[in-house]
């Protein structure tokens, strides 16, 4: 009886092994990101993203998502895919200062309406090979943007630019901070996660983000004054290790393939425009004070600084040789037949 019993268990065992066997995913893409596990961004468009991945293989692709900053810091998440510390990653291209400058064109005021309409726009810088080089490094899957970045700040509302003089401002990027320093304001570099306890300490005034990140970072719960204003848009990129990328099979790279480019760029920037209306209307419910100026390059008080900074980086770049001026003239093309499909 004891010996039917322990043949019985061991049967029983094989066959699990066999079925662990049989389900157990060929590739595991360890995918790290920032935004928190908690909002939409994290959900809809990367766990979105995973799901299809994991369907479409039909399990043999299996992809861990890594929200919060919790595989890799957002400074070093694009190297972290390099490395292979990571294998997929959505990171901001400007947290790494002039790896990108091509890409960051985008960034510039005027160019984005839309997070939606300028993920169309960088990803078709990409997909026409004026920026492709830029990643060279990894197996890129898709770009996008976030909306307009406003002024969101704790005690002061600001209508002109010299209400900004001397404000302490959250800033994502080296271009951004370009801008904000023309302005007067005093730029304060610093990833988005970080925005929330730098204003709960009193380390900065205020942020510049889009309603999305106000939404996703909670800033509502800190800053009473929002700004409208348009000052800026960022540019993201959801990229994978190129090796990994190569050593899969014919059929698992289709996969990739299918879910990667325009209609995932599209889609994300759906996402971050519909996160964008609940960052505002959060505001709203809360009765804070909400100034909405015309786009900052249509508005004659902020137009000659803005429009001065704009060309002050384009020619930068022309001064180390690269094409900043077609590609900021291709990208406002972009940016209206974007703005129409």
């Amino acid at each position: 009886m004891k010996t039917k019993l322990m043949k019985s268990i061991a049967a029983v065992t094989a066959t699990m092994a066999m079925s662990s066997a049989v389900q157990a995913a060929d590739y595991t893409l360890r995918f790290a990101h920032f935004w928190p596990g908690v909002s939409p961004i994290h959900k809809e468009v990367f766990q979105g993203w995973a799901d299809k991945i994991e369907a479409q293989s039909d399990g043999r692709i299996e992809v861990e998502l890594y929200p919060g900053g919790t595989l890799s810091k957002p400074p070093a998440q694009y190297d972290a895919v390099t490395n292979r510390i990571a294998d997929v990653t959505a990171t901001v291209q400007g947290y790494t200062a002039n790896r990108f400058p091509l890409s960051q064109i985008v960034e510039l005021p005027g160019i984005v309406k839309t997070a939606e309409q300028g993920s169309c726009v960088i990803q078709g810088l990409y997909d026409e090979g004026l920026t492709t080089e830029e990643y060279d490094e990894t197996h890129p899957v898709f770009l996008f943007t976030h909306g307009q970045g406003h002024i969101h700040t704790t005690d002061k509302e600001i209508r002109e630019p010299s209400d900004l003089e001397g404000l302490r401002i959250r800033r994502p990027t080296q271009v951004v901070a370009s801008l904000l320093e023309e302005l007067g304001a005093a730029p304060v570099g610093m990833p988005a996660p970080e925005s929330y306890q730098s204003m709960q300490r009193g380390v900065i005034d205020g942020v510049a983000l889009p309603w999305e990140g106000v939404h996703s970072f909670r800033i509502n719960e800190l800053a009473n004054h929002h700004t409208e204003i348009g000052l800026y848009s960022l540019a993201f990129v959801v990229t994978m290790n190129k090796q990994v990328y190569e050593s899969m099979p014919a059929d698992l790279q289709e996969v990739i393939d299918n879910n990667s480019g325009m209609e995932m760029a599209k889609a994300a920037g759906k996402v971050f425009d519909n996160v964008d209306a609940l960052g505002r209307s959060d505001a709203v419910e809360a009765e804070h004070n909400i100034i909405t100026l015309q786009n900052a390059t249509e508005n004659e008080a902020w137009k000659p600084v803005l429009n001065a900074t704009i060309e002050n980086y384009l020619q930068g770049l022309e001064d180390k040789g690269l094409p900043a001026r077609d590609v900021y003239k291709r990208a406002v093309e972009l940016s209206e037949q974007c703005s129409q499909s």
